[in-house]
C-alpha cells in the first residue's frame, strides 16, 4: 500500500496557470510561485464584487480521538466529488502548521486519494506565510522591549506586558523564559515566552482581513501591555503597524494549488481551533464562493470548537452565511468515545459504539438546533467497520432527522465522495434559518455561560482567582461586546481531555481571559490549554528525511 506522500509525488499535477484558468482568474492577479503554487492578489475580490456567490459548505467533525476521523481528507474528496457530479467546485483550507507536522499529528494536506498538492511544499515552508506572520509578532516585541528600554514614555509596566513572541514550531522549552539578561544595554530583564504562531493574535488578523488597510487597522488594535495607570497600550502606540504590514503584505494574498484531481484549492492562513478561532482566512473564502458554484471549507477539531467559532466569529464578521454543514464521523473513532482501546477498534462492538454515540449526536444537535443548519453526518469508512455499525450510526442520526452518507475518499478519490456530494447539493438547495449562539450584547460572562451550557452542554462556567476583575475591566475598557474565542482541549466537550463521549455534570473552568482586540474577539484560556505545544517522546520529526534528489520521504 502507497503512503500518502508516495500517492502525492505519483500525482501528474497540473500546471498552476491551468487551474488558475478554471476558475477564470486573470493573469493580472496570478502571483506564481514555481510551476504548482501562485498567490492570488486580493484585489481581485474588487473585480468580482457584484458576482453573485456560490454555495458555503462548512466541514467540521466529532471530538478528535487516537483512532482519526479524516476531516481534511473529507472536505478535499467531497470537493472532488462535487466536481465529479458536474458542480464547479473550490476548496478552502488552512495551511498546516510546523509544529504539528513535525511532532505527532503531522501534516494537514489530506490523505489516500484525497490530497491537496504539492503536499511537501504545502506541509513544510510553503510561500512563506507562516513566517511573515512570526516575523511581524517578534517585530512588535522587540519594538515594545526596546520602547521600555530607551525610556519607556508611554509608561508600561513591565509585569503586565500581554505580548509573547511566536515560532512555528512545537517547543515546550520556550513556553517560560527569562530574557534581557546581561549588561543595562541587552535590554530590561523580565519573564517572557513563547507561544506557537498559529496562536498569534497576527494569525488571527491576518485570517480575519479584508484587505491591506483592514489589515493596517487592526495591527494598530492589538493591546500589547498595560501601563502603571492600568491602562492598556497597543502596537499603534508604538507605531509598529505600518512595519508589520510591509512584512505581511505577500502573507494577506491567499495561495492557490490543487487537488489530486485538478480541482483548484485555496490554503490560507492556519489559527488552531483549540487555541485561536481554527479557520482559513476570509479573503479565501470569499474568493472560493466567488470563483465557485460550491465552496467546501473546514474548520479546525471538532464541532464544539473549529464549527462554533466558524459560526460565531467569522461568519459574524465577514457576513457569511452557510448553505450546508457536513459532519465527520468514524465508525472507531465512536468506538473509541464508547470506551474502546485503540488496539481493539477493529472489532465489532456494537454495545461500545452505542455508549459513543452520543458524541456525534450532540455535535449534530448543536449544528441543527443552535446554529439552525441543514447538516449530514459523512462517515469516513473504514475496512474493518460492519455493516450493522454502520446502520446503527444510520439509525440513530435518522430519529435526528438528519442523513448519512458513507465516504469512501481515501480509497477512491471523488468517485468515493459522490454520494456525500449529492446529499450536500440536496442540503444547498433548502432554506436555512441560520442564526448564532449567541448575541454580542451580552456581558461577557453571559456570553460564556451560553457557550459552555449551550455547546458543551456544561452545568456552567467557574471562574476562579482574578478573572472575575479581569472580566470586569475588560468590560470598563468598552471591550464587552466582542465574540468569544474557547482555548479549550479538542479532546473533550469538557475542559478535561479525559471525559469521553457527551460528558454531564460538569463545569467549564475559565482560568485566565484576555482580549484580542486586533482579532475582535475575547479569548478565554481553560483548563490546561496551552499556547505552546511541546513535541511527544518519538516525534514524526525522526521519520522525515530528504534524499540525494531532493525528495522527500516521513511525511504524513
Amino acid at each position: 500500500m502507497l503512503t500518502d506522500i508516495e500517492i502525492a509525488q505519483k500525482c501528474e499535477k497540473e500546471k498552476i496557470t491551468e487551474i488558475a484558468k478554471k476558475l477564470d482568474i486573470p493573469e493580472d492577479y496570478l502571483e506564481l510561485y514555481g510551476n504548482y503554487k501562485a498567490k492570488i492578489d486580493y484585489r481581485l475580490l474588487n473585480d468580482l464584487k457584484d458576482k453573485k456567490d456560490g454555495k458555503l459548505v462548512l466541514v467540521t467533525a466529532i471530538t478528535p480521538t487516537p483512532a482519526g476521523e479524516g476531516k481534511t481528507t473529507t472536505t478535499v474528496g467531497l470537493s472532488d466529488g462535487l466536481r465529479k457530479i458536474g458542480k464547479k467546485s473550490v476548496v478552502a483550507l488552512r495551511e498546516p502548521s510546523l509544529g504539528p507536522v513535525f511532532g505527532i499529528k503531522g501534516g494537514a494536506a489530506g490523505g489516500g486519494y484525497a490530497q491537496v498538492v504539492p503536499m511537501e511544499d504545502i506541509n513544510l515552508h510553503f510561500t512563506g506565510d507562516f513566517h511573515a506572520i512570526g516575523a511581524a509578532n517578534n517585530l512588535l516585541a522587540a519594538m515594545l522591549d526596546n520602547h521600555i528600554q530607551q525610556g519607556n514614555a508611554l509608561n508600561i509596566d513591565p509585569r503586565r506586558i500581554t505580548w509573547r513572541r511566536a515560532v512555528d514550531m512545537n517547543d515546550r522549552q520556550l513556553r517560560n523564559i527569562v530574557d534581557g539578561l546581561g549588561n543595562r544595554t541587552d535590554g530590561t530583564p523580565r519573564q517572557d515566552g513563547f507561544d506557537i504562531t498559529v496562536a498569534s493574535e497576527v494569525m488571527a488578523v491576518l485570517c480575519l482581513s479584508a484587505d491591506i488597510m483592514d489589515l493596517k487597522e487592526r495591527l494598530s488594535k492589538i493591546v500589547v501591555a498595560y501601563t502603571y495607570d492600568n491602562e492598556p497600550v497597543t502596537a499603534g502606540q508604538l507605531k509598529a503597524q505600518g512595519a508589520m504590514a510591509a512584512l505581511l503584505k505577500d502573507a494577506l494574498k491567499p495561495n492557490l494549488v490543487q487537488t489530486l484531481e485538478g480541482t483548484p484549492a485555496f490554503i490560507h492562513g492556519g489559527p488552531f481551533a483549540n487555541i485561536a478561532h481554527g479557520c482559513n482566512s476570509v479573503t479565501a473564502t470569499r474568493m472560493a464562493l466567488k470563483l465557485g458554484d460550491y465552496a467546501v471549507t473546514e474548520a479546525g477539531f471538532g464541532a464544539d470548537l473549529g464549527a462554533e467559532k466558524f459560526l460565531d466569529i467569522k461568519c459574524r464578521m465577514a457576513g457569511l452565511k452557510p448553505d450546508a454543514v457536513v459532519i465527520v464521523a468514524t465508525v472507531r473513532a465512536l468506538k473509541h468515545h464508547g470506551g474502546v482501546a485503540k488496539d481493539k477498534l477493529n472489532d465489532e462492538d456494537l454495545e461500545a459504539l452505542e455508549k459513543g454515540l452520543p458524541n456525534l449526536l450532540q455535535h449534530v444537535s448543536n449544528i441543527k438546533n443552535v446554529f439552525h443548519l441543514p447538516c449530514v453526518v459523512a462517515i469516513n469508512r473504514f475496512p474493518d467497520d460492519t455493516e450493522a455499525e454502520l446502520k446503527l450510526i444510520e439509525d440513530r442520526c435518522k430519529e435526528l432527522g438528519v442523513n448519512v452518507a458513507l465516504s469512501e475518499v481515501w480509497a477512491k478519490g471523488g468517485e468515493g465522495g459522490i454520494a456525500l456530494a449529492e446529499e450536500v447539493v440536496r442540503l444547498c438547495e433548502q432554506p436555512n434559518d441560520f442564526s448564532y449562539a449567541y448575541d454580542l450584547d451580552l456581558p461577557i460572562k453571559e456570553k460564556l455561560e451560553t457557550i459552555a451550557r449551550k455547546i458543551y452542554h456544561a452545568d456552567g462556567i467557574h471562574l476562579p482567582g482574578n478573572v472575575p476583575k479581569q472580566i470586569q475591566q475588560l468590560e470598563e475598557l468598552g471591550f464587552g461586546n466582542l465574540p468569544i474565542c474557547m482555548a479549550k482541549t479538542q479532546y473533550s466537550f469538557s475542559d478535561d481531555q479525559t471525559k469521553l463521549g457527551a460528558p454531564k455534570d460538569f463545569n467549564i473552568t475559565i482560568r485566565n481571559i484576555k482580549v484580542s482586540a486586533g482579532a475582535g474577539f475575547i479569548v478565554a484560556l481553560t483548563g490546561d490549554i496551552m499556547t505552546m505545544p511541546g513535541l511527544p517522546k518519538v516525534p514524526a520529526a525522526e521519520k522525515i528525511d530528504v534524499d540525494e534528489n531532493g525528495n522527500i520521504t516521513g511525511l504524513f
